[in-house]
């Protein structure tokens, strides 16, 4: 699923306990498997207005929001391969699309909104994004350790649980390391 470009779910999320991911993996292993990456930690930088426009929306609970990410599955360096994410929810059904590049690049593009040359589909949304906030910018970094499984007989099925979830808004790149305040307390999971 790493180098997949578009998704549609359906999102839910669970505040559960560690006891209760460990019940329900006990259960869940006879219909599922584990993804072939085992747990990953994902790291992200959030892009916002100054005003903080797109998290203010999302807390709302508007029918309609969206938001911009630079995700790195692990700590990155300006070489590694990262994804520029823009995903939006419409009436309960996310969708995803993301193209590759390398962290530097990738930084660069969204920063200073620079034309991607590619003409993708993707690329002409991502472009579009970039022009209708002009004043976007990196805003929270956000890291969690991810175990994610799938369903034997359906691969879009899968379930997720984050773990050990740490956000910071200053030091702003995926290459600065993983740190950070945690969000959840120690024995809590959040279940997708």
């Amino acid at each position: 699923m790493k180098n997949q470009t578009v998704f549609k779910r359906y999102e839910i999320k669970y505040l559960i306990t560690k006891q209760q991911k460990n019940t329900i993996t006990d259960i869940m292993c006879e219909y599922m498997y584990g993804d072939e990456y085992g747990k990953n930690t994902l790291c992200n930088v959030y892009f916002d207005t100054d005003d903080y426009l797109l998290i203010r929306r999302s807390i709302e609970k508007p029918i309609y929001k969206e938001k911009l990410r630079i995700r790195s599955y692990g700590l990155a360096s300006p070489e590694s391969k990262v994804f520029v994410e823009m995903k939006k929810k419409y009436k309960s059904v996310v969708y995803k699309r993301r193209i590759a590049m390398k962290e530097a690049a990738a930084m660069h593009y969204v920063c200073n909104k620079i034309q991607s040359q590619k003409n993708t589909q993707i690329t002409q949304e991502l472009n579009y994004f970039l022009s209708l906030y002009e004043d976007l910018a990196p805003k929270v970094f956000l890291s969690y350790e991810r175990e994610a499984f799938y369903a034997k007989d359906d691969v879009n099925f899968r379930i997720t649980f984050d773990e050990n979830i740490l956000w910071r808004d200053y030091d702003l790149s995926l290459c600065s390391g993983i740190y950070g305040t945690s969000i959840l307390p120690d024995e809590k999971v959040l279940m997708e």
